[in-house]
């Protein structure tokens, strides 16, 4: 039997649509069965790749036993993250304030008006039973103590986001980019790339600041790090050797044994990190995870009209990783005589490398000379024969049942792979990359955005192609960025005017006056107990981060006092928490050092402005937007056209003599 999941399209709820568990989805015929009946709520949030998330639903929701009680006492609410990030974001709030962490699954515990009473993330079996029962008591017995405590946890979540209201002024400096990178450097693993701590996320974001101050405060240290880092995840498990792409975490803190889902927003973040490293310091290894990533994403994450899909599960046929691991055996059977070169390039040993007996993660522990020396092999001949020999196990894995897919095709999460694309062909020129970025743009013009700047957080294909859901800041904030790049990338002026209706309509409808800073929901949305901002940059950076740099962007694009002022409001209001917690605040960071270097305005105009780009582009300039062609409107570009190709540097309203060659560009920048 079926439950009312039965009619979602999200795959997360799917999945839970046959559980003898009597789900609602988010909505008002729960909400208001909960008022009439007097009953708990118990929202349960995750999302379709979330392993744990797997797990309890196979040992409590599939449960009869369990199910029952759940029926008995609770109004049962499931909540796919992904597509209600601000049902996520309250009730996560919630968890964290309770018990210090939290994770997904998310599961809160609440009274029939939706304010939570209690909360945790995975719950054994025997642990849960025991704690509905509990609280059904607890609710039953003594409901206003249950009412007290509601009250001062929602009190709790409302007040959770600290801002500087004070009309202080601050003068940023280079001693503050000082004071922010220090404390991150005494976290660094300089063993094994990240921060000194297991389990390892790639926080690409971080490690763009990093990567950024390395360039522009002339740090080794920073260097050094981000080299490092970008190595170890590229050589570890938590990188697809086979197929391209990254997981979402590694387990370890050798980045060996990977939470093998893999996330569309980390691989988007990680392709643009990656090419920037290119830029500063041309690698061949972060080449091929950019080439790589990207052919997963076109393979495999991209839908028939330009949009692309969210995540892959981690689990396929109920074991988690079996779709990405090899024993020896298999190896040997598949490669043949050639074999035993390949297992030692990617240490799979007959007893096998992590806890599942015989089974093997890929993973390398040295770069190409240094095994090609010890191998007695020419580089060249080892890169060839691993390239054949990955190709061959591909081709037999692509043979093995599959991963489930989230099909969901979400506003925000295309605008980083968006960037992610146009970021790679500013890099390395390629044209498909571009080609790709085009169709995306086009798709989330067509799919995902109205008239007037509105967008639609999420496209589904599976009826008619309906579009579904409001949008949020982060669908607005993480859009605007990706059409900015491409326009960067092309200089056609249509993705930059998309960019900036999208940003009237996020300021119009997003907007705190009484902060300067932007709500994660609309003035048009459901009221849910708390209008929370999102401040912190986590694995994907927080939108009002997002939305501060691209006003800045805007601002010098369009000329726009009141963009500048805003961003600069922005960036005011959370300065004094950037220092206390600098890998939290790290796309604020970025901010804060474009406020230090200024933003160089690059404009070339005339016939090469393509060709004078590109070279540009060989560059690693993080402090810079680039704008020209051969016509626009853009208010740097007016009395800048002649019949040669000229290329401007502007820095704080003045702009040097033009030039026609990159060189005296580059030496305008540089000296």
């Amino acid at each position: 039997m079926s439950n009312r999941l039965s009619k979602e399209t999200s795959p997360y709820l799917l999945q839970h649509a046959n559980n003898p568990v009597d789900w609602y989805p988010w909505g008002n015929e729960a909400l208001s069965r909960a008022k009439e009946e007097n009953k708990l709520i118990l929202v349960s949030v995750g999302y379709s790749a979330c392993h744990w998330c797997h797990v309890m639903e196979h040992e409590s929701f599939e449960d009869s036993e369990v199910a029952e009680i759940m029926n008995e006492h609770f109004i049962c609410i499931k909540v796919d993250r992904e597509e209600r990030p601000d049902v996520d974001q309250v009730y996560m709030t919630a968890v964290q304030l309770m018990t210090g962490q939290g994770g997904w699954p998310l599961n809160c515990i609440c009274l029939p008006d939706q304010r939570p009473v209690y909360g945790g993330t995975y719950f054994g079996k025997n642990n849960w039973k025991n704690l509905l029962l509990n609280l059904a008591n607890f609710w039953k017995e003594k409901p206003e103590e249950a009412i007290e405590y509601a009250d001062k946890l929602t009190n709790g979540i409302q007040q959770s986001e600290s801002l500087n209201l004070s009309d202080e002024t601050f003068e940023y400096s280079r001693k503050d980019l000082e004071e922010i990178f220090e404390p991150l450097k005494r976290s660094f693993d300089m063993a094994e790339g990240g921060y000194n701590r297991a389990p390892k996320f790639p926080l690409p974001n971080n490690w763009q600041f990093i990567l950024r101050y390395a360039r522009l405060m002339k740090d080794e240290a920073a260097r050094v790090a981000t080299g490092l880092t970008l190595e170890k995840m590229a050589f570890g498990g938590i990188y697809d050797h086979i197929g391209g792409g990254f997981a979402r975490y590694s387990v370890d803190g050798f980045w060996h044994v990977p939470h093998f889902e893999k996330m569309l927003y980390d691989n988007a973040q990680l392709v643009s990190l990656y090419s920037e490293a290119y830029q500063y310091s041309p690698n061949e290894l972060y080449k091929n995870v950019v080439y790589e990533t990207l052919e997963w994403v076109k393979r495999e994450m991209t839908s028939p009209k330009g949009g692309f899909y969210s995540a892959l599960d981690a689990d396929s046929e109920g074991v988690e990783g079996k779709f990405y691991t090899f024993t020896r055996k298999e190896v040997q059977e598949v490669l043949g005589e050639d074999f035993e070169l390949f297992c030692l390039y990617y240490n799979i040993t007959e007893g096998g490398n992590w806890e599942e007996e015989r089974t093997n993660v890929l993973m390398r522990t040295e770069d190409d000379e240094t095994f090609a020396a010890d191998s007695n092999i020419s580089v060249e001949e080892l890169r060839s024969k691993i390239q054949i020999q990955k190709q061959r196990l591909f081709e037999v894995r692509q043979q093995r049942i599959r991963p489930g897919l989230d099909n969901k095709i979400l506003a925000s999460w295309n605008g980083m792979m968006l960037k992610g694309f146009a970021d790679a062909y500013k890099v390395f020129n390629e044209k498909e990359f571009l080609s790709i970025a085009i169709s995306n743009a086009e798709f989330i013009s067509k799919h995902l955005l109205s008239e007037g700047g509105r967008l639609c957080r999420i496209y589904k294909e599976k009826e008619g192609d309906a579009l579904s859901g409001v949008a949020f800041l982060d669908d607005y904030a993480l859009v605007i960025d990706g059409f900015i790049t491409l326009y960067e990338a092309t200089f056609a002026e249509k993705w930059l005017s998309t960019a900036r209706d999208l940003c009237e309509y996020a300021l119009q409808n997003f907007y705190d006056p009484g902060t300067g800073m932007l709500f994660y929901t609309s003035q048009h949305d459901e009221e849910l107990i708390a209008r929370k901002y999102e401040l912190l940059d986590n694995v994907i950076p927080a939108s009002n981060s997002v939305m501060a740099n691209v006003l800045l962007k805007l601002g010098h694009f369009f000329d726009d006092e009141m963009y500048l002022v805003q961003s600069r409001q922005m960036l005011q209001n959370i300065f004094p928490q950037v220092k206390t917690y600098a890998s939290g605040y790290s796309n604020w960071a970025i901010l804060l050092m474009n406020e230090v270097f200024g933003l160089y305005e690059i404009a070339i105009t005339g016939a090469q402005a393509e060709d004078k780009r590109r070279e540009i582009e060989k560059s690693f300039i993080p402090n810079k937007i680039m704008l020209g062609g051969i016509t626009g409107t853009l208010p740097l570009l007016q009395d800048k056209w002649t019949n040669e190709t000229k290329i401007f540097v502007c820095k704080n309203r003045t702009c040097q003599l033009p030039v026609t060659e990159v060189s005296e560009a580059l030496k305008q920048i540089f000296n």
